[in-house]
């Protein structure tokens, strides 16, 4: 029997507005750390998260390495999101991730921003081959496996529910991000507005739900507004999870990304999974969101078979698919 350690590796999440820095053993999360860039107003502008990103990184690895009391020396890989993301922050997060693997002449290993969400998930809660609802801001997707690739049942066919909810919030004046604060205002409607409803097999579009809504705010109490756009939304992706169990016969169903907080949709798949009689899985609150625990947790499965790049390969990929990547870890 091996008494060989797990490997520790460094995870460096920035695709967009969130730095993350997070050092794992084995599977074992020593130190997770965040900090999300805000805009003074309206939406995340690429080149001011880029420099936030730069600014906020150096201060999160001297944070982890005082409070791990953490030799780097001690680190077996790096493991960095390569993609999909905003251009500017993906390169600023690619170059600090190169520096370290090239300081400490360690492994490099590019993540897909979109499966180590999906990664994360099935590490905390344990279930083997589930179907995947990932919401966040900027993707949206119903994934399955199949060999060896992350299969996309359905997906938006424009913008992503987190944009949507911060377009949205945005036009009501709500500071961003808008999703935390239209949850809550949704609690207070009570007046089902009429809005579009668009759903094509296992894919969904949210665009012209925005435009809808935001045609109502001179003529309706914003908590109406809000609580009939959730409803609406939330709606059609739960319509479209319920699709897929049937199409998968899946018997777990994880529901991860940062839109996974929302109470209202949590609610929504836990009764499809109910009526479907599969079991359901909610990533916690705390590591919904962008963060470099699921960046290095990701890697860690990546590491175990050599799936590392050099600094030569290591362009970032702005656009990166969550089907375009070989998911050579899983053995079915």
């Amino acid at each position: 029997m091996s008494n060989q350690k797990p490997p520790i590796i460094l995870g460096i999440e920035g695709t967009a507005h969130t730095a993350g820095i997070a050092v794992i053993q084995g599977k074992n999360i020593l130190l997770n750390k965040a900090i999300t860039y805000t805009p003074s107003q309206g939406g995340i502008h690429p080149r001011e998260a880029s420099e936030f990103l730069g600014k906020t990184f150096p201060e999160l690895l001297k944070e982890v390495k005082s409070e791990l009391s953490l030799n780097f020396s001690m680190l077996d890989a790096i493991a960095f999101s390569r993609g999909p993301g905003l251009g500017p922050c993906l390169r600023t997060t690619a170059t600090v991730a190169r520096s370290l693997a090239l300081l400490l002449n360690i492994p490099l290993i590019g993540v897909n921003h979109c499966i180590a969400h999906v990664e994360l998930g099935k590490s905390l809660l344990q279930t083997c081959d589930p179907l995947v609802l990932y919401v966040s801001g900027g993707n949206t997707q119903l994934i399955t496996y199949l060999n060896e690739k992350y299969r996309v049942l359905g997906e938006t066919l424009d913008i992503a529910i987190g944009n949507a909810l911060d377009s949205l919030g945005r036009e009501l004046g709500l500071p961003h991000p808008g999703g935390p604060q239209i949850e809550q205002i949704a609690l207070k409607g009570e007046k089902l507005l009429n809005l579009p409803y668009v759903i094509k097999g296992m894919s969904f579009s949210f665009s012209g739900v925005v435009t809808a809504a935001k045609r109502f705010i001179k003529s309706h109490s914003i908590t109406d507004i809000c609580y009939s756009f959730q409803e609406f939304t939330f709606s059609a992706l739960a319509e479209a999870t319920e699709r897929a169990i049937a199409c998968t016969k899946k018997s777990s169903l994880l529901l991860t990304g940062g839109v996974a907080a929302n109470q209202r949709l949590q609610d929504m798949i836990k009764e499809v999974a109910l009526e479907q009689e599969v079991e359901c899985f909610v990533v916690p609150k705390n590591l919904s969101g962008d963060n470099g625990a699921m960046i290095a947790l990701a890697g860690l499965n990546m590491f175990q078979v050599k799936d590392f790049i050099t600094v030569d390969q290591s362009r970032v990929k702005p656009r990166w698919r969550t089907d375009q990547v070989d998911v050579s870890w899983i053995h079915s």
